[in-house]
């Protein structure tokens, strides 16, 4: 189970700015594909582990429950042995009903362990979750923003190649190439026009400090800040 937190942990406190900063520098997704990958494994592994301490859990309160129960019963029947002068019964009765209180008190202690463990879980995944839903959101835009580098990237070979054909001495294929130019030009414009609103966009995404604020604000009016 440390593992497991580790492994969790790991991927909790993973630098998103700098996945993204990969992503971009590479012209790539896969390493946001792959973070991706590892936090759906692990959250995988976090079901696994939190259905399993999670059902030990119920059977430690349900064994519980049967000794208290026990425990109850012998106590009755020490207070009716005494009642009808059997001592030896009662001294028997009393040393079971205390192995049935020495057991009870081990199970609470491995339920009181097992419970915490189980929030634990809960927390990490709850965590992990979070974390998942917000880099899979950054993929999408960060997916766009390629889009936009690439559909730009082919937009200045092509002006390019006009140039070239400006410079052929044909009138008729330097006024196509003018008109084409143009065109490219306006298409271009509004690339960059998109590239900066989703810039903005990832700005503000990214902003963690932002986000922490409003959090904050939010607690203090809940009456949940110290």
């Amino acid at each position: 189970m440390a593992s497991l937190f580790e492994k969790v942990s790991v991927l909790i406190s993973a630098n998103m700015h700098a996945l993204v900063d990969q992503a971009l520098q590479s012209n790539s997704l896969a390493v946001i594909d792959q973070y991706i990958r590892q936090v759906e494994d692990s959250l995988s592994d976090l079901d696994d582990a939190a259905a399993t301490v999670g059902g030990e859990v119920k059977s430690l309160k349900r064994k519980v429950d049967e000794y208290d129960q026990k425990d109850d019963e012998l106590d009755r029947v020490i207070n009716a042995f005494l009642m009808e002068g059997n001592e030896a019964a009662a001294v028997a009765a009393q040393s079971r009903l205390n192995s049935v209180e020495r057991l009870i008190e081990t199970y609470k202690e491995q339920l009181k362990r097992q419970d915490q463990e189980f929030k634990k879980l809960l927390d990490a995944k709850v965590k992990l979750e979070a974390r998942l839903a917000t880099m899979k959101q950054q993929r999408e835009e960060l997916q766009a923003l390629l889009e936009l580098a690439k559909s730009k990237e082919t937009s200045v070979k092509a002006m390019k190649s006009l140039d070239d054909l400006m410079g052929s001495g044909d009138s008729d294929i330097e006024r196509i190439a003018e008109s084409i130019r143009t065109r490219l030009d306006k298409a271009s414009a509004a690339s960059e026009m998109r590239a900066a609103s989703l810039d903005e966009q990832m700005d503000a995404v990214l902003e963690r400090d932002k986000l922490d604020s409003q959090l904050a604000e939010r607690k203090k009016k809940l009456g949940l800040s110290s």
